[in-house]
């Protein structure tokens, strides 16, 4: 939404591609408190999304809703997309922003596409109270696993904390307090292989040290493993780190000239954040409208 108003502001003609119906991607995900945004204090990242599409619509962007970007051809300076019906269509570009953003990683694991399916991905703060006096695994040793264990057991639910090392990678401000806590139990050296239930999650089959098997029962599962970057469209066109996060210089430019990357499909985790996809897609349009004024093309 940034790279588009940007281009806005700076007279390119633009068009913002986005999936679903809201614009927004991945701020409604935000469940937590938004205080570190520089004049923004919301409950939550679907106040932020709001406020920024209010922005983009008061602007006057040019926004296409609904449509799935099926393939990226940077040589031929085009790509395809799909609507909601099936209609395809081909949109030819001079420059392109990539702000895919990320998803969570997957387990890969039989049962786990069926629970996605049943709409059974849950987020530990918003759904903590659904599962007091319940049992849940979650599978990770981040500080996602590890506060999103805290957050459930706090409200009741017995958590099962499995991690495939032996040590949590987390803050000591998530350590200390799960290690502590009468309710999390952990299960190092593990890793989860089966998903199984009918019409809801019931359990889970965990390979233990010793290469033994555990059939866990569970009410409900939480999969915090990390994350991976949205970049399969660009993926072989441009230059990208072994796991995915595409190469950019510091405008953004990646190693195809006129195709920029911006947000947490080229950031990492560590240093994601809004204020740092924003101030990447303001850089990213600039350098676009830089370029365009140097080939002398109308905007």
């Amino acid at each position: 939404m940034t790279a588009a108003l940007w281009c806005k502001r700076l007279g390119l003609s633009h068009l913002l591609l986005e999936a679903r119906e809201e614009l927004g991607g991945q701020l409604s995900a935000i469940q937590n408190e938004v205080f570190d945004y520089p004049g923004v204090q919301a409950k939550s990242g679907a106040e932020v999304q709001a406020l920024f599409a209010a922005h983009v619509e008061a602007m006057g962007c040019m926004v296409q809703r609904g449509v799935q970007v099926q393939k990226v051809d940077i040589a031929g300076r085009s790509l395809s997309v799909r609507d909601a019906a099936g209609g395809e269509e081909q949109i030819s570009f001079r420059g392109l922003i990539a702000a895919t953003g990320a998803g969570d990683r997957r387990l890969g694991v039989p049962g786990e596409l069926e629970m996605i399916e049943r709409g059974e991905v849950y987020s530990a703060t918003r759904d903590r109270g659904r599962f007091a006096g319940k049992k849940v695994a979650i599978v990770g040793g981040g500080d996602r696993a590890l506060e999103g264990a805290l957050l459930l057991a706090e409200q009741g639910a017995d958590v099962l904390l499995i991690h495939r090392s032996e040590h949590f990678r987390a803050r000591e401000e998530f350590l200390h307090p799960v290690l502590a806590h009468p309710k999390i139990e952990r299960l190092t050296n593990a890793s989860v292989e089966r998903i199984f239930g009918a019409g809801a999650v019931q359990g889970v089959d965990v390979r233990m040290a010793g290469d033994t098997v555990r059939r866990l029962a569970v009410d409900g599962l939480f999969v915090r493993i990390g994350v991976e970057p949205n970049s399969h469209l660009l993926r072989g066109q441009v230059e990208t780190e072994m796991d995915g996060y595409i190469r950019t210089d510091a405008t953004g430019q990646t190693s195809a000239a006129g195709i920029f990357a911006v947000g947490d499909v080229c950031t990492r985790p560590l240093y994601s954040s809004i204020a740092s996809a924003v101030g990447q897609a303001m850089i990213a349009a600039k350098q676009v409208s830089l370029l365009v004024m140097q080939k002398g093309e109308q905007r």
